[in-house]
């Protein structure tokens, strides 16, 4: 997809936003790189001087290929072992559009959870308009549907998006501050001192893919989850695991990469409301790693 610059290829232009569309339409890094691929041939393939408007062609053809492989995904995940949560990304702010919308650099699981309930004409519609800046006309030819449709479609999202999303709380000082507390207090083994980091409903997800043993439910209420990584943390004690870990900024937020015995074992990130962790996702699904280059990071930098 090279060029010789990116202000004369209207493609390489839009390359970033493009991907971020696909990326917060499906959740996966990797199938947002094949769709942006399969973009790029079609605009090879295709008269430049018949496309009036670029940026507008592009915006369509990635939604349209985005939502036929979110049907695909769809029926995948509901054969899939164990909870789901997306792909980790290192690089949010190149995923983020250049509008300024309030959720324009929101890219943390609990939005991309929050998008996987709607429906993906609502999800494509909300990503479109309210992320993305883009004009309802615009949304009407990509979905092929009326403008005032596309606008119940967007309104509807909105609305279950801030009732399930109230938006972030925290600062990144802050959010940081309370990840490694949650660390600490594991590796210390002070039960007391975790359940102080939790909120009465914090939900803990786990996503091994059944590639790797993990939680086959969330993990509900403070007390379980407690219990849960307790338990984890008394295990890699008594099997003699070295565990070591490293701070990264993932989707945007801060979170941690965890190594056992000097291998990668999972990427860990939390929500965090009201001052006190509310969500927990542990990615353990080796798919969802390698693609962030993981395989070359070395513990070396980590904390016990």
């Amino acid at each position: 997809m090279s060029a010789p610059s990116h202000d004369s290829d209207p493609f390489q232009h839009a390359r970033p936003r493009l991907l971020g569309l696909a990326y917060r339409m499906l959740g996966s890094r990797a199938d947002a790189e094949d769709i942006l691929q399969d973009a790029w041939l079609r605009y090879q393939g295709v008269d430049p001087d018949g496309i009036d408007n670029p940026d507008a062609w592009l915006t369509t053809v990635v939604t349209r290929l985005s939502l036929d492989r979110l049907k695909s995904a769809r029926v995948q995940r509901e054969v899939y072992v164990g909870p789901w949560l997306p792909e980790p990304v290192v690089d949010a702010n190149g995923m983020s559009p250049e509008s300024a919308t309030e959720l324009a650099d929101d890219l943390s699981f609990a939005l991309l959870l929050t998008l996987e309930r709607l429906t993906p004409a609502e999800r494509a519609a909300f990503l479109l308009h309210d992320v993305f800046d883009t004009p309802f006309a615009t949304v009407a030819a990509a979905l092929e549907r009326s403008e005032a449709a596309c606008r119940q479609l967007a309104s509807r999202a909105r609305k279950a998006v801030r009732q399930a999303h109230p938006g972030q709380q925290a600062t990144d000082a802050d959010h940081l501050a309370l990840l490694q507390q949650f660390v600490v207090a594991i590796g210390s083994g002070r039960t007391e001192g975790l359940m102080q980091l939790l909120a009465t409903d914090a939900i803990a997800y786990a996503d091994g893919g059944g590639v790797r043993i993990s939680a086959l439910n969330p993990i509900r209420g403070r007390t379980n989850v407690a219990r849960f990584y307790m338990g984890l943390a008394r295990k890699f004690i008594t099997r003699g695991t070295e565990a070591t870990m490293r701070t990264i900024v993932l989707n945007g937020r801060p979170a941690v990469l965890l190594f056992l015995d000097g291998q990668l074992d999972q990427a860990l990130n939390i929500d965090v409301r009201d001052g006190l962790i509310n969500r927990i996702y542990s990615v353990r699904n080796p798919e969802k790693l390698t693609h962030l280059g993981m395989q070359e990071i070395t513990p070396t930098d980590a904390a016990h």
